[in-house]
């Protein structure tokens, strides 16, 4: 007898359902894609329940005939695409002609449609894949397409979805990202009967993306521009870097105007970054790559997310070469130098050092030592070199003692008090701070004379050594590095018995202990701190709160919105007083009282983008820790900021006194140990 044999239409089609439809935004997504297609100039999302209990899309594009309305909810049933070769070259969100199909089967649907020189709608009604009815219906021309009590006949799907406040976050993330990529089309996405998202018709994305994040949002894009038309032309915005998140949720990234999750382009991203972002810190991004229809394929997966590119390296470096041309272009860094610039650059250098040698050779004496054209020569370079060079690694003992209780004040005052000292990766808020736009030529200027004047200063010590045979170039050994033997700290290695010695950098702590040197990370081991600190007030709810003299009110973006009524009573719980005023405005009345006030504002847009969607559904308890993670991160101390002797004792003392001393709030270490043995080994004297 024989085994194999046909799935029956409605089985085949919850199969399809099962790829295409994962939650309520996958049927929006669906739904938008093929308003899009149908050229709307204004689509309507009204949701209840997050989608599941009603998910209704209107348009007023092109509507469809009676024909058309009942033929679209057969399988692989589809106006985009005729032909196999139409495959290599598909210009529209949709194709498949699964869609309809599939939702049709798993809940109840209702179609209205109408065409422009129709007399009458028609409406189509099917439920769980079986067509209930179909009659002329009053509407005007354009679509819409209601999917009622979705997984209703699939009890098994249907206890997989999310809380409501998850599902409406998708569908927030999903409409924000479709708006972006259309500015042309009006937008409205309505939760429950409250509006979530109104955007009316824009006439570029900087218009939508103010209409959508608001100014301030606005203010921190940089342009981008670039690529090359026959592999992949980027533009849009990214943000200035010192506009900083902690992760990828505001990065919005499409091709050909199809929204994507793409990881290639993510990394591309971040590339553009290197050596402006520290690790673990992201930029947002309105990206859109267009590329030849061939050089692309859309129909890698059913929902469309994913794409997949015949020269990937080549729109990796379109990618990056953009972003780091706008981040140049802004000043955050030097342009790279290319081509003929490269000649211009190397013959200014030449020119440099024959002045410089001209102007030494001609008074240096036989002894050695730099006469005054020389030393004119240097002060020359001082006033062309603006900024201090890059400074060296340097331990600082510590400073008359300081009384205990000023800690947390000190701490709180020591980011706005310290002067940093270099352009170094890590004085990147420096930099941040102040754009390089206007001191570009003055830096490329300075290194190019101290570059000059190293050589200069070789090629005349070279000449006084031949002059002077007892003179001898001095050559040093390289020095043996430390860093294979150092290593983290676990929790049963830890004594006691810590005593600090001073400072490395003004950020690390340098102690001993019995087993030998310790380094201690003094930002997160008040992270630790501070984080055990939070959620003890948690149990207690006794937290401590500073009211703002004048509230601070800011914009929410609509994925932000979303969040914001399930985390406002967590983060009130920490001292935290909030409005809710119109729209997606909110007012700070008050914070916790270690927080600065004007870290209020940023710790609050990072727990409303750090609490994710699938976080959204989970414990409570997890979105607590996420808070207190947060608010420990931007009320501790900072780094390059001096400690006295005594501060660094209490932080170690406290730090001891910590559920988990040897790691921060996210996971990262906190001391690092270079045991004796080691130290001996690395001298070899064992």
């Amino acid at each position: 007898m024989s085994k194999i044999r046909l799935l029956p239409d409605h089985v085949s089609n919850q199969i399809a359902a099962g790829e295409v439809v994962e939650r309520p935004a996958s049927v929006a997504k669906e739904l938008v894609e093929n308003a899009i297609d149908a050229r709307a100039t204004r689509i309507v999302i009204d949701v209840e329940s997050g989608g599941r209990r009603l998910l209704k899309v209107s348009d007023d594009g092109e509507g469809m005939v009676r024909d058309d309305a009942l033929l679209a909810f057969e399988r692989h049933a589809t106006s985009k695409i005729r032909t196999a070769e139409d495959l290599n070259s598909i210009a529209t969100l949709g194709f498949r002609g699964e869609a309809l199909a599939s939702i049709a089967s798993v809940a109840r649907v209702e179609l209205i449609s109408k065409t422009e020189d129709a007399a009458a709608a028609t409406r189509v009604v099917i439920e769980g894949g079986r067509m209930r009815d179909v009659k002329d219906a009053g509407h005007p021309r354009g679509t819409t397409l209601s999917v009622r009590d979705l997984f209703f006949n699939v009890p098994a799907r249907r206890k997989f979805l999310r809380s409501e406040a998850t599902e409406t976050f998708h569908l927030t993330n999903l409409v924000t990202h479709y708006a972006l990529a259309h500015p042309e089309i009006a937008f409205t996405l309505t939760n429950s009967g409250r509006e979530v998202l109104r955007v009316a018709s824009a006439k570029d994305l900087r218009e939508r993306a103010y209409q959508i994040f608001g100014p301030e949002f606005l203010d921190n894009l940089l342009e981008v521009s670039g690529g090359h038309k026959h592999v992949a032309v980027v533009s849009g915005y990214v943000s200035a870097p010192r506009d900083r998140r902690t992760s990828r949720d505001a990065q919005y990234l499409f091709v050909n105007g199809r929204f994507v999750r793409d990881q290639l382009i993510g990394r591309a991203l971040s590339e553009g970054y290197r050596s402006v972002l520290p690790h673990g810190v992201y930029p947002a991004a309105l990206l859109f790559i267009q590329t030849p229809l061939e050089e692309v394929d859309v129909n890698v997966h059913p929902a469309k997310t994913e794409v997949r590119f015949r020269r990937v390296a080549a729109v990796a470096d379109a990618v990056r070469e953009a972003v780091r041309s706008a981040l140049a272009s802004a000043g955050y860094m030097l342009p790279e130098v290319t081509g003929s610039s490269t000649a211009l650059a190397d013959q200014r250098e030449a020119d440099d050092l024959v002045a410089v040698l001209a102007a030494a050779a001609s008074d240096y004496s036989p002894l050695g030592t730099p006469s005054s054209a020389a030393n004119s020569a240097a002060a020359v370079g001082e006033q062309r070199a603006p900024i201090e060079p890059a400074r060296q690694s340097r331990i600082e003992f510590a400073s008359p003692p300081i009384q205990e209780d000023e800690f947390l004040a000190e701490g709180r005052r020591g980011p706005d008090r310290v002067a940093l000292k270099s352009d170094t990766a890590r004085d990147l808020d420096a930099i941040n701070r102040r754009p390089l736009s206007a001191e570009r030529n003055s830096v490329e200027s300075a290194s190019q004379f101290v570059e000059t004047a190293s050589k200069a200063e070789s090629l005349i010590l070279e000449s006084a050594s031949a002059a002077d045979g007892n003179t001898k170039a001095i050559s040093l050994p390289p020095l043996a590095s430390a860093d294979k033997f150092a290593r983290e700290v676990t929790v049963e290695e830890l004594s006691s018995n810590i005593r600090p010695l001073g400072q490395l950098d003004e950020s690390f702590i340098i102690a001993t202990d019995d087993e030998g040197l310790l380094l201690i990370d003094q930002h997160v081991a008040h992270e630790r701190i501070l984080f055990d600190k939070y959620r003890a007030l948690e149990s207690s709810r006794l937290a401590e709160s500073q009211n703002l003299l004048i509230p601070e009110t800011f914009d929410l973006t609509p994925a932000q919105a979303a969040a914001f009524d399930y985390v406002a009573p967590e983060l009130e719980s920490y001292g935290f007083e909030l409005m809710r005023l119109s729209g997606r405005t909110v007012a700070i009345k008050a914070t916790p009282a270690d927080l600065p006030a004007n870290e209020a504002r940023n710790m609050l847009a990072e727990i409303l983008e750090t609490v994710d969607a699938e976080k959204k559904g989970s414990a409570r308890e997890a979105i607590r820790d996420d808070i207190a993670a947060s608010l420990a991160c931007h009320a501790a101390i900072k780094v390059n900021m001096p400690l006295a002797l005594e501060k660094m004792r209490w932080l170690i003392d406290r730090l001891l006194q910590t559920s988990s001393p040897t790691t921060c709030p996210h996971g990262r270490p906190v001391i690092l140990r270079l045991a004796t043995r080691d130290i001996l080994k690395g001298f070899h004297r064992t």
